[in-house]
């Protein structure tokens, strides 16, 4: 049985309760959508609608209930959310056999990357951000906490050990060509960590305002028709943020292609945000050096790989790698596309 088809054979044990609990007329075609990278993603078509059906298996059931129970609010300001349905008791998530499932309401549309967009079109996407962080102010699921998050900045020597632990890990001599690219990727890590040890960002405070964020807002989960955003999806990483740090990861998500940023889209984007939100150059700047210090520090691509034997995320590592290598060779230039107007 291959996985597609044991993925298929469990939603069909769960589609019945599913469809009793959520009130689902009867499910005449379904497909399993294998461009999730982490959840379980199937689309049910029956003869009134279609639906996306997630089970939840990356993120506390929990944190999940509470995501969803703000998302009929931000739809109900105007963006393009689609809201969860719900039971007849009001929940959003059903446990079947073991399992938590959620359904959605289908929305038609693709996925498009970042250099796919127009120069118009990046900077609507930093007004639609800019127009979910406004709104989330009023419809968080709670209140912001007074001091501002934290953020972490691994030290030199802990990523250079973290790179080691994972070269040790690797068969000796493998032939397998990811195992051979990433050892050649982490020695060349380990110099680049030598060269900029003095770069990290100072202290843990970042700078700007911040509040509920989406936390994934890229490609992957946003969904356009007619040269615009009809849906906005997997809000599992809902969280406090500073608004510069996740402006600079959708920037970096979104615009990091081929090795390279597209400093113009980024410029346009940055600008989109900044016309509804005003985040100084100097907040902006913050944003992205700390961002790219955590990708300097971070491995958690290989950390999936070798400590888990989950190779889901092997081409994620391989393409930051060489973003990584090109944004190091060029961070007074992306500084400068973040504080174009």
């Amino acid at each position: 049985m291959t996985d597609e088809t044991l993925r298929d054979h469990v939603l069909l044990g769960a589609l019945p309760d599913l469809a009793t609990a959520f009130g689902l007329p009867e499910a005449r075609e379904h497909r399993f959508l294998a461009e999730g990278l982490m959840n379980l993603n199937w689309r049910i078509d029956t003869e009134q609608a279609s639906y996306a059906v997630k089970r939840i298996t990356d993120v506390p059931v929990a944190k999940v209930r509470r995501n969803l129970g703000v998302l009929s609010h931000l739809a109900a300001d105007g963006l393009p959310v689609p809201a969860p349905l719900a039971t007849p008791d009001g929940t959003h998530v059903v446990e079947v056999a073991g399992h938590h499932y959620c359904v959605f309401p289908w929305v038609d549309g693709g996925h498009v990357p970042g250099i796919n967009l127009t120069a118009e079109q990046a900077h609507e996407l930093g007004v639609l951000l800019a127009r979910l962080h406004e709104s989330l102010k009023e419809h968080g699921p709670g209140p912001l906490p007074e001091q501002p998050p934290t953020a972490k900045v691994t030290a030199p020597d802990q990523a250079a050990a973290t790179a080691d632990r994972l070269l040790a890990l690797m068969p000796p001599d493998s032939a397998d060509p990811f195992d051979r690219t990433a050892a050649r990727a982490l020695e060349e890590r380990k110099i680049l960590l030598d060269k900029h040890a003095d770069a990290h960002p100072a202290g843990s405070v970042p700078a700007g305002p911040y509040g509920w964020t989406h936390g994934d807002f890229q490609y992957r989960n946003l969904l356009w028709a007619d040269a615009h955003v009809v849906a906005i999806l997997d809000w599992d990483r809902l969280a406090v943020r500073p608004y510069a740090e996740e402006v600079a990861r959708t920037a970096q998500v979104q615009f990091g292609v081929n090795g390279r940023f597209d400093l113009e889209r980024i410029a346009a984007f940055v600008a989109g945000y900044r016309s509804l939100i005003p985040l100084t150059a100097e907040e902006l700047a913050d944003g992205v050096e700390r961002l790219w210090w955590k990708r300097m520090t971070d491995f958690w691509q290989l950390e999936f790989h070798y400590d888990r034997a989950d190779t889901s995320c092997d081409d994620l590592f391989l393409a930051d790698e060489e973003l990584l290598v090109w944004w190091t060779g060029h961070r007074d230039d992306v500084r400068a596309a973040f504080r174009a107007m």
